[in-house]
């Protein structure tokens, strides 16, 4: 036995449905809803001359609805409506969920981070390029679990001196080198969900340092003899 699923087919196309108007027996009068005494809906009183009255300045002719909606989104007064017009504020049924959006990274072996910074994490520079060491990976957390996010790694020159290695030990040997051209490393799984990020240890172990100003590869392109951060 087979079914074949499709959409409800409505007869006539002339059907006109108003949101404030519930479904009625057929001899429900009229004028029990359109008349002042006592309002069918006591947050909203129509004008005298009944709907037709309702109207936004330069309006045509628009649906009750879509003309107090419209009012509350452009900030029009509801005493523009109409002389007896009056309104409530409308008020979302469903609270909105609070959503987390305050990003952290946190680096993993920050201990054996520190132990390269306060020897002076060293690294020599080529053409082809060279892989950071230590490997550079971070945990992140405070994301939007549904929003999505691109993950880059930026490279900063930490001051505007040249070095040399003299006596065993680095010395600055003058102004620093023109800064070569600006590439932002992105990460290769961007974009990438929020929940995916911090389900994961976040690696950079692609990304490669070069002195080579015409390098094609996306390197990331750094002077040689000068510190970064």
């Amino acid at each position: 036995m087979s079914l074949s699923m499709r959409d409800p087919v409505i007869p006539g196309t002339s059907m006109a449905y108003h949101p404030f108007l519930p479904h009625r027996a057929p001899d429900f009068a009229m004028s029990a809803v359109l008349g002042h005494q006592p309002p069918f809906f006591p947050a909203l009183t129509l004008p005298p001359n009944g709907a037709a009255a309702l109207s936004l300045p330069g309006a045509l002719a628009k649906p009750i609805m879509d003309q107090l909606v419209g009012a509350a989104e452009t900030g029009i007064p509801f005493s523009s409506l109409g002389p007896q017009a009056h309104l409530r504020p409308l008020k979302t049924m469903e609270p909105e969920e609070e959503v987390e959006d305050d990003p952290k990274v946190h680096l993993e072996a920050k201990e054996l981070w520190d132990q390269f910074h306060k020897r002076g994490t060293e690294m020599v520079i080529t053409k082809s390029g060279r892989r950071m060491f230590p490997p550079f990976k971070v945990r992140c957390s405070g994301l939007d679990k549904k929003a999505k996010y691109i993950l880059l790694m930026d490279i900063i020159a930490a001051d505007d001196c040249r070095y040399k290695f003299h006596n065993s030990r680095w010395m600055v040997a003058g102004k620093a080198d023109p800064e070569m051209p600006k590439r932002m490393y992105i990460h290769p799984d961007s974009p990438a969900t929020g929940e995916q990020w911090m389900s994961k240890v976040v690696t950079f172990h692609k990304l490669k340092l070069t002195n080579n100003i015409s390098d094609k590869h996306g390197f990331t392109i750094l002077n040689s003899m000068h510190k970064y951060q």
